[in-house]
Formats: C-alpha cells, sequence, structure tokens
C-alpha cells in the first residue's frame, strides 16, 4: 500500500509490442484516478514512444533501445543506462506488466519501495508483490493489469472495466479530417503475425463486397505498404480504395478510426487503437481467439471467426510465421459475407 506524503511516482513498464502498450495505458487511467496528483511515467521499447505523445496524465516516457546495429550489446548496454536512470528517480512503485526476464531483473534492480509483476516473470520471486497472470473465460488483458492496482490500493473497486485510452492531438486530426468528408470504412489488412492474418485474397474480396461502395481507407505501416497495394490492385483498382499505409502516425490513424462507420482489423495493435478510440470494430481472428483476453473493447464490436471446429485452433498465443500444418483453414474458413453482415444491415 502506498502511503507517501508527497506525492508518489510510479514507473509503469511494459517494453513489449505496440497493441501491448496500448492496453496499457488503460492502467495508466486507472492509476490517476487511483492516485490523481501522482507522477506517472511508462517505459516502452524505442519506436513505441508516439502512442504516448501528449498523454495529460504522463509525466515522463522511458525508451529501451532494444533493438540496434550491434545486436545485444546494444540491448544490454542500454539496459544498464536505463536501470541508473531508474534508480536515481527513487520510484514508490514499479509495476512490472512483461512477463519475461530482461524487465523482471531491471524491476528487482529498480530499488522502489514496492515492485508488482506477474508471477510468470522469472524474477518474480524478488519482487515484493506477485500478482497471478491466468487466461480465463472473460478476462482480459486490461483486467489482468488492473489486478497490480489493487496492491498500491488493495480493495478499490471500479463501476466498470476501464478502457485504454490515447489522445490524438489537434494537428493530428487536423491531418486526417480532409478524409472525414464523406462516410469511410477502415481496413488494416496487415499483421506481423502470418496466421493472424486475414489471407489477402479475401481482403480484396471483402473490398469488392462492401455494399454501396463507401470510401475505404487501408491503413498500416510504411512496410505494409506494398501489401495494401496489392490488395487494392488485386480488387479491380477500385477509385474508392485510397492506400494510406505509411502516410498516417499511429495517432493519426486511431484519429481516423475513431470516425468510421466500420474498421476491419485481425487481432493486431489496429484492433487496440479501436479499443482506445472507442471505434467501432470487426475483429478476425484467424489462428488465435479472444478468450486469450485481447479481444475488441469497444461499445460497438464483434469479434468473427471460422465456424469450424478446428482441434489446431488456438495454435498458438502470439501467432506464427507460417500454418503449421500446411492448410490454414482458420483463415480461410472465415466467409466475407459473415463480415459484411452488419453493413449489410446498415
Amino acid at each position: 500500500m502506498i502511503t507517501a506524503t508527497n506525492p508518489p511516482r510510479f514507473l509503469l513498464i511494459q517494453t513489449a509490442f505496440i497493441g501491448d502498450v496500448i492496453l496499457a495505458t488503460a492502467l495508466l487511467e486507472q492509476l490517476h484516478q487511483a492516485f490523481p496528483d501522482a507522477l506517472l511515467d511508462i517505459l516502452v521499447r524505442k519506436g513505441n514512444e508516439g502512442l504516448l505523445v501528449n498523454h495529460p496524465f504522463l509525466n515522463e516516457v522511458l525508451i529501451w533501445h532494444k533493438k540496434g546495429a550491434r545486436g545485444a550489446f546494444v540491448k544490454y548496454r542500454d539496459l544498464w543506462r536505463l536501470l541508473q536512470t531508474i534508480r536515481t528517480r527513487q520510484y514508490n512503485a514499479v509495476l512490472n506488466l512483461q512477463r519475461y526476464g530482461t524487465m523482471g531483473m531491471l524491476t528487482a534492480l529498480s530499488g522502489a519501495g514496492t515492485t508488482v509483476g506477474f508471477d510468470k516473470n522469472p524474477f518474480a520471486r524478488f519482487f515484493t508483490h506477485q500478482v497471478g497472470h491466468r487466461f480465463e473465460p472473460g478476462s482480459h488483458e486490461v483486467d489482468r493489469n488492473a489486478e497490480m492496482l489493487n496492491v498500491l490500493k488493495p480493495g478499490i473497486q471500479w463501476q466498470e472495466q476501464t478502457r485504454p485510452k490515447l489522445y490524438p492531438s489537434a494537428d493530428d486530426y487536423a491531418v486526417v479530417q480532409p478524409y472525414k468528408k464523406q462516410p469511410y470504412v477502415c481496413m488494416a489488412p496487415m499483421s506481423v503475425w502470418f496466421t493472424k492474418q486475414y489471407p489477402p485474397q479475401r481482403w480484396a474480396e471483402l473490398v469488392q463486397a462492401l455494399p454501396n461502395q463507401p470510401t475505404i481507407y487501408l491503413l498500416g505501416a510504411p512496410t505494409d505498404r506494398d501489401a495494401c497495394e496489392a490488395i487494392r490492385v488485386s480488387a479491380g483498382n477500385p477509385v474508392n480504395v485510397l492506400n494510406l499505409a505509411g502516410e498516417l502516425s499511429l495517432l493519426q490513424s486511431a484519429a481516423l478510426q475513431q470516425d468510421a462507420v466500420m474498421n476491419y482489423v485481425n487481432d493486431s495493435a489496429p484492433l487496440h487503437l479501436c479499443s482506445a478510440m472507442n471505434a467501432p470494430t470487426t475483429a478476425i481472428f484467424c489462428s488465435t481467439v479472444p478468450e486469450f483476453g485481447f479481444g475488441p473493447l469497444a461499445d460497438v464490436s464483434r469479434v468473427v471467426q471460422t465456424p469450424e471446429k478446428l482441434e489446431c485452433k488456438p495454435c498458438n498465443l502470439h501467432g506464427r510465421k507460417a500454418c503449421p500444418l500446411g492448410h490454414f483453414r482458420c483463415a480461410w474458413g472465415i466467409r466475407v459475407e459473415e463480415l459484411t453482415e452488419r453493413q449489410q444491415r446498415s
């Protein structure tokens, strides 16, 4: 329990992927509600800090240069730098959302009076408090993260589940405003993991199948641009489809998704952008399942999966680079008609 007289200072650690950082913002919202005067810092990997620009509750964003041209040398040299920085901050509490050893070690050596992490972390025995991390029915990752707050403020209750939240700037909204002059649909067809990704051919079919030919924006990273363009071409070069992959920042993409008639996304980072903006979501789950706790949280949202009962689904928590059995039926079994069902009713 935190009882400091001066405003306490907390560090939240989430150095995993983009989606994980987005989901961690729900805990930032809760920490601010529970400790409105606290100084809140967060540690993320290099490249994810752009998500947190303009965040009103954050005091400082620490960045871990996890990757570099010199590989592990850069990673561990920067880890040593971070450890020194963190120890000088004299945090009241460090909350580690990672289940892997590197950040566990950093947490244990942080010098904080209270260190909290998941019991699956290899260094959990050295934390002052451990929190269970379980894949239970109805439990979302934001709920599992929120368990850490009970250590700092035992017995705290929330009337409803806290959603993650991002804060695009006025400039971010200004950049995407020209794209909002007519009703539109956003599609984010790519994923880091092949088995989380609805096949490109099916995305092209979805483009063709949407009723009334709405304006469609294809979203993604710069590395996704060619793949998105191939989908657009495969769909017949429709004039109502614009490839914006690589053109928008993450916060600008979130600002665009916010007012879409519908957002079609894989089980990937764009899904969590939608949750953070309470944007309408159709989430396509191929090899993974929402029971892992990473499903959509927007008020208007649904999950679409193959109706076929597959013994091999789910095959992995994070997705794979290829279908282990070669058939990829968890993706090919999802009918385009199921995806367009809500659009047909609108």
